[in-house]
């Protein structure tokens, strides 16, 4: 079950990954809506991210609240593209790592730096999704690392 897992979330993954997100677009409302993103996802899923310093400690609960985080998320970019640079099989958990790239809106400085995703599965389906800027802690929180 832990390959169709990883097939699910590339299958995911492969609908915004290396896209140029701008937040006028409001991108995030379009990938949730597609079929490869609600079949992933259970409704009641739990996202929780570590990257934004007003995230940290929040849950969010469904895919409405997932989309309010991202959105929250790419608000002060003129730009965003995140690529996808490996994806890993840990049993009941799958781990995404990326490069994001972004340009800030209001200085225009342009930067680089890791991001990772930790999916948790339960019955063929995203139950828990946790996003790191660090690759070791999301390792870590799938039970690759010490």
């Amino acid at each position: 079950m832990s390959q169709e897992n990883v097939e699910k979330v590339r299958a995911y993954l492969a609908t915004w990954d290396g896209e140029m997100l701008r937040p006028e677009s409001r991108p995030f409302q379009r990938i949730t809506s597609m079929e490869v993103t609600v079949a992933l996802y259970a409704p009641d899923y739990v996202y929780e991210d570590a990257i934004l310093p007003d995230h940290v400690g929040e849950s969010y609960r469904g895919l409405d609240a997932s989309v309010r985080a991202a959105e929250t998320w790419i608000e002060p970019f003129e730009w965003l593209v995140v690529d996808l640079d490996e994806i890993i099989d840990a049993g009941e958990h799958v781990v995404s790592l990326h490069r994001a790239r972004a340009k800030t809106r209001h200085t225009g400085i342009e930067f680089e730096h890791p991001l990772a995703y930790v999916y948790k599965f339960h019955d063929g389906r995203v139950v828990h999704e946790q996003a790191f800027i660090d690759y070791a802690e999301a390792l870590k929180a799938a039970g690759l690392a010490e």
